[in-house]
């Protein structure tokens, strides 16, 4: 610790490019409350950082295997490299803060904690739930390693009391900080388009991934169409299940009501977020999703399922709507509700104003403030 900020060590699995947003806005807010940064990372995290000169950034490459030997292998193989980027710059970390998929790594907390680091986990997800809704053979391993570093580390940080008790680690209370690393630019995500003057038009933005609840969305599509033919749907995103969800689409003769429009690329969001009527995130397990609040930033009303700390933002029918299940025949019936609500614009606008007063920059960094000078 020099002159009461700390040189910061930023450790993440190797990501996809849809880390990169939640992983800067960590980085920002860090950078502000540190001498130094020194980031491990992979994949396209390490393309996104390599060239930040803010920071000295560490990375590796890591493909997942074909089958489940090759993935367990290349599993600890990752977890090696990952190590051993540690072991080289730990010399010069006083604090390490494991985030995206960083708390099943169980070798390289136990070479932080034999190297006589502080250790924090910023928790961003749900990957034990995700790997078993998935049917991931590595599940329960990643369940074991979980456990385990929870009681390695020296702090804990969620999202919100809901995510603590989801998770099961109210045993873990006397080290758990409640915060994020949550901030909008509200010169990006904002209204361009007023509520009024947009067409009925539902969206879907994320992964295509099982564990996003995005089969269930489509497969309620049609009973969408049943009761209201004046909707349209946009589905963006990447994914495994791409291909499937083209093919249900061109089987049901949806191709005139639903575009299928691949990834979005994060600066061209904002206007297809202006054109929506309403977002819904079905997931089955959320940390507290960025698309949201972004959503909401531009005044477009959020239909998302109770999980993580959605239910912290949204009540439902002031500031969106909340899922109660994300079976088909539930989100067809909410999808309807929602956009007869009576009082649907003024809903968009109180999400609005939640966004802007509670997701600003200056609230994350105090939030991150206490947790730095209490590790």
């Amino acid at each position: 610790m020099r002159n009461n900020r700390p040189n910061i060590g930023i450790l993440t699995a190797p990501i996809g490019a849809r880390g990169n947003i939640p992983l800067s806005n960590l980085v920002d807010i860090l950078y502000s409350l540190s001498d130094d940064i020194y980031l491990i990372t992979g994949n396209d995290g390490y393309t996104f950082f390599k060239d930040d000169k803010r920071m000295h950034t560490y990375g590796i490459r890591h493909k997942r295997g074909a089958n489940v030997f090759t993935r367990i292998f290349k599993y600890f193989y990752a977890q090696l490299m990952i190590s051993y980027k540690l072991m080289k710059v730990t010399g010069n970390v006083d604090v390490w803060f494991f985030f995206i998929g960083g708390e099943d790594l169980l070798l390289p907390i136990v070479t932080a904690r034999l190297l006589r680091k502080k250790v924090v986990f910023a928790l961003a997800g749900f990957p034990t739930k995700g790997s078993q809704v998935q049917k991931d053979p590595l599940s329960k391993l990643i369940d074991i390693s979980s456990k385990i570093n929870f009681v390695l580390s020296n702090r804990i940080i969620a999202y919100s009391e809901r995510v603590v008790e989801e998770r099961g680690l109210k045993k873990h209370k006397n080290k758990i900080y409640i915060a994020h690393e949550h901030f909008l630019d509200f010169d990006k995500f904002k209204v361009k388009k007023q509520f009024k003057e947009r067409k009925n038009i539902i969206g879907y933005i994320g992964s295509l991934h099982k564990i996003k609840g995005v089969l269930n969305f489509v497969h309620a599509i049609p009973e969408v169409l049943e009761k209201e033919n004046t909707v349209d749907f946009v589905i963006g995103g990447d994914g495994v299940l791409f291909n499937e969800i083209e093919e249900f689409i061109n089987k049901n003769k949806l191709n005139d009501k639903v575009k299928l429009v691949g990834w979005i690329p994060h600066d061209e969001l904002p206007d297809y977020l202006n054109e929506l009527k309403l977002v819904i995130l079905p997931s089955y397990t959320e940390g507290l999703p960025n698309l949201m609040l972004e959503a909401m930033a531009c005044g477009t009303p959020v239909l998302a399922t109770s999980v993580g700390a959605i239910p912290d933002i949204i009540t439902d029918g002031e500031t969106g709507f909340i899922l109660e299940n994300n079976s088909p025949e539930y989100i067809a019936r909410n999808v309807i509700r929602a956009l007869n609500h009576p009082n649907l614009e003024k809903i968009a606008e109180n999400a609005r104003a939640l966004v802007e007063r509670e997701f600003t920059y200056e609230k994350a960094v105090e939030r991150w403030r206490e947790v730095v000078e209490n590790v």
